[in-house]
């Protein structure tokens, strides 16, 4: 893959691309979730090689650094929507994991007509129905807990917590040594993360998914909510759910070839919907 930049008024964001589309050709986007970067989904790049790719060190995060920490999360779908006209790209189909389905949600709002696909892993709803003031509440004021914990405690409930196999454990170590020695960073970051996310939450928007789409959750996601948050998602929605024997809160990682044929079953849904 091809890595690039993008500039934006905060910092430069990194991501990376295969090739170049054809104007008609379905590009699969690929948005990590808070505090990983684009090695999250290498399984998954790897296996759809014969696609048209696209991933990024979502702001702030990996070398998308440094990056000042005053934007929303509708500003990360703007400028995803910017990334995607500079490299042509026509027909996303985002697969968002945990942070990244947010991220998906928020450029659905924005840009209805634009996505094709949408595949969430372990994350939830933006809907503000589905969360409890206290939750919300909660969110914003996460950064003086991350500052003040441990790093090893940190380094071990982020890696241990996150993933059920020694694959996706040592894959989440390696993505959160990127901040060792820097915890301010690291706290800054997730801070900021679940910040914006209960603004967008708060926002109370439709944040309505209009085109084929697939939920997606580790059957031992310990990460919040998930769990709970996926069964109202699909009991709302009726969007299908396929829950993950064994896998956690990064389940691409604990089962990839699983999650793997889950997205191409999306992928074939949407061509046929184009067609």
């Amino acid at each position: 893959m091809t890595e690039k930049t993008f500039e934006t008024p905060c910092g430069d964001i990194h991501y990376w691309v295969s090739g170049k589309p054809e104007k008609h050709n379905l590009t699969l986007v690929f948005l990590p979730g808070l505090t990983a970067d684009h090695r999250l989904f290498e399984k998954q790049i790897e296996y759809f090689k014969d696609y048209h790719v696209f991933v990024w060190d979502a702001p702030g995060h990996g070398k998308s650094w440094p990056f000042q920490f005053d934007f929303t999360l509708m500003d990360k779908a703007r400028w995803l929507d910017e990334i995607f006209k500079k490299e042509d790209i026509y027909h996303p189909v985002i697969v968002g994991q945990s942070m990244g389905g947010y991220v998906g949600q928020a450029y659905a709002q924005l840009f209805p007509e634009k996505l094709k696909g949408f595949v969430s892993i372990d994350s939830a709803p933006l809907q503000r129905k589905f969360a409890t003031g206290i939750e919300i509440w909660l969110l914003k004021k996460m950064e003086p807990v991350y500052r003040y914990y441990p790093w090893k405690s940190l380094l071990k409930t982020g890696t241990k917590g996150v993933a059920t196999s020694k694959y996706g454990q040592k894959l989440m170590y390696h993505m959160m040594m990127v901040y060792q020695g820097d915890k301010r960073r690291y706290a800054r970051l997730a801070g900021h993360g679940f910040r914006i996310l209960a603004e967008a939450i708060e926002a109370d928007l439709p944040y309505k998914i209009s085109c084929p789409a697939l939920l997606i959750c580790g059957e031992k996601d310990r990460a919040g909510s998930c769990i709970r948050y996926s069964k109202a998602w699909h009991q709302e929605t009726g969007i299908p759910l396929e829950w993950i024997e064994g896998a956690g809160h990064n389940s691409n990682t604990d089962a990839p070839d699983k999650i793997n044929a889950l997205i191409e079953k999306v992928l074939l849904e949407v061509k046929d919907e184009m067609e």
